[in-house]
C-alpha cells in the first residue's frame, strides 16, 4: 500500500486539533480542500479515522489506534530525509526566524566563518509552527513560549529582554518614563499562548464602543490597528521594534516583570556540523546586540 505522507501528516494535525477549521488554519488550507484529504487518506486506508459533528472531530477506534503509528511513520521520514541530506549538503544551513526578531548580524557572522557553505534564512510567522519540526529549516530562533512541544529538540537560551507597554501615543501613560504592571489594573490583559506578547481586550474610548475581539486569524497589523487607536494595550519584549516605526503608538519600558527569553533550538539528533557553528555564533552576536539594543531603548 502507497500511503502518502502529506495526507497522513493531515491526519495527525487534524487528530491535535480536534477541530477541521482550526487544523485548516494551522496548515495554511482551505477547510473543504483538508476534508477532501482526510477523506482520501481514509479511502487508501479502508477504514474512517474520524467522527465528525458539528462540535468538531474525534478519532474513531481506528483512528486512535492510527495515531501513534503515523507520528513515528512521519518521525522515521524525516529522520530519514536529514541523514541523507546530512551526506550530501553537510555544508548547509537553513535558519528559521519567528516575527518580530532580527538575525542578520548573527547570519553574517556565520557566514564569514563559513565561506564555503550554503547559509539561508527563511523568516515565519507565529502560525508557521512545524518548519523545524518538517524539515524546512534547520534551526530556529525564536522567543519563549514555544508554539510546540520540545521533546526531540535542543533548547538553547540566547538571551533576556526586558518588556515594553505598547499603546497609543494618547494613552495617559504615553508619556512615563517607566510603568509596572499595577499601573494596567484597568486592563484586562491576555497572554498568547504561543508568543511573548500580551494583548488587552478592546475596551470602549470615550462614545466609541469597544470593537470586536480579535480573532485567531487577524494579523500582527489588525491587532497593532486597535492599538494605534486606543481600545486595547500590547506588552511587546523590548526587542520587538516592528511597532517603533508607527508615529501613532508609544513604547514605554515595563519594570517589576519577567523578562522574555530568547531561544535557539534545533533537532538534537541533527549531525549538520554548521549547527554548533549556529550556536556559538547566535549566542555572542545575538547576546550582545540584544544588550547594547536594551541599553539605548527609547523612552516614550
Amino acid at each position: 500500500m502507497d500511503v502518502d505522507l502529506r495526507l497522513v501528516r493531515y491526519f495527525t494535525v487534524v487528530a491535535e486539533y480536534g477541530n477541521i477549521g482550526r487544523a485548516a488554519t494551522s496548515l495554511h488550507l482551505a477547510q473543504p480542500s483538508l476534508s477532501r484529504q482526510i477523506q482520501r487518506l481514509e479511502a487508501q486506508l479502508g477504514v474512517r479515522l474520524f467522527d465528525r459533528s458539528p462540535q468538531g472531530t474525534s478519532l474513531t477506534d481506528a483512528g486512535q489506534a492510527f495515531l501513534p503509528r503515523a507520528r513515528t511513520l512521519l518521525r522515521e521520514a524525516e529522520q530519514a530525509a536529514r541523514t541523507a541530506r546530512a551526506a550530501v549538503q553537510s555544508r548547509a544551513v537553513t535558519v528559521g526566524c519567528a516575527e518580530g526578531l532580527i538575525i542578520t548580524a548573527c547570519m553574517q557572522e556565520l557566514r564569514r566563518r563559513h565561506p564555503e557553505g550554503q547559509v539561508r534564512t527563511r523568516h515565519l510567522d507565529w502560525r508557521d509552527t512545524r518548519a523545524l519540526a518538517e524539515g524546512r529549516v534547520d534551526a530556529l530562533v525564536a522567543y519563549r513560549p514555544l508554539p510546540f512541544t520540545t521533546d526531540g529538540f535542543r533548547v538553547t537560551k540566547l538571551h533576556e529582554e526586558p518588556r515594553v507597554l505598547v499603546t497609543s501615543v494618547s494613552h495617559p501613560l504615553a508619556n512615563e518614563e517607566a510603568v509596572s504592571l499595577r499601573a494596567l489594573s484597568d486592563e484586562e490583559l491576555v497572554a498568547c499562548v504561543s508568543t511573548p506578547v500580551i494583548w488587552s481586550t478592546p475596551k470602549p474610548v470615550g462614545d466609541r464602543p469597544a470593537p470586536p475581539q480579535p480573532a485567531i486569524d487577524d494579523s500582527y497589523e489588525d491587532k497593532l490597528e486597535l492599538v494605534a487607536t486606543g481600545h486595547c494595550v500590547a506588552i511587546f519584549p523590548a526587542g520587538d521594534r516592528r511597532a517603533a516605526v508607527r508615529e501613532d503608538i508609544a513604547l514605554v519600558p515595563v519594570i517589576n516583570t519577567d523578562p522574555c527569553e530568547v531561544v535557539l533550538v534545533t533537532r538534537a539528533d541533527d549531525p549538520n556540523p554548521l549547527l554548533r557553528s549556529l550556536e556559538d555564533v547566535a549566542r555572542t552576536v545575538l547576546g550582545t546586540a540584544s544588550r547594547r539594543e536594551n541599553n539605548e531603548l527609547p523612552i516614550s
